[in-house]
């Protein structure tokens, strides 16, 4: 018996996932093609869990190609745990160092929007700190 399949407007209502964008994940290969029926594509199960794996990822912030890693790794018939842990630490530093950078920026314009407050500058504090060299 074959397994149920739905379309790929079920596809996105269950996931969560925009049509255009379950196109594009098997365009690169994130996720397989799926049986076509005419020009209909259908998906089963498998597919759905696969692309919820994606979704819930891409919402951690992990790249496409660590997401590829990911799935090979889930995949996998053996334990992946130091391996997935390694592209989670590597991924956890690239966080850290947004976080840092986002800081900066945050410090910087709360200073600025001040200064635009209080008036008591010439001109624009924001114009005048995005032309400083």
């Amino acid at each position: 018996m074959a397994s149920e399949t739905i379309a790929i407007g079920d596809l996105s209502r269950q996931t969560g996932c925009n049509i255009e964008t379950i196109r594009y994940y098997e365009r690169i290969g994130l996720i397989p093609k799926p049986e076509r029926r005419g020009t209909y594509r259908r998906y089963v199960q498998a597919d759905v869990d696969r692309l919820r794996f994606v979704r819930r990822a891409r919402g951690l912030g992990f790249a496409i190609e660590e997401i590829r890693a990911l799935l090979a790794l889930s995949a996998s018939t053996r334990t992946p745990c130091a391996e997935a842990r390694d592209i989670a630490a590597a991924h956890l530093q690239g966080v850290r160092t947004r976080l840092r950078d986002l800081r900066r920026m945050e410090q910087i314009l709360a200073a600025t929007v001040r200064a635009c407050e209080a008036g008591d500058h010439a001109g624009c504090p924001l114009i005048d700190a995005l032309n400083m060299v």
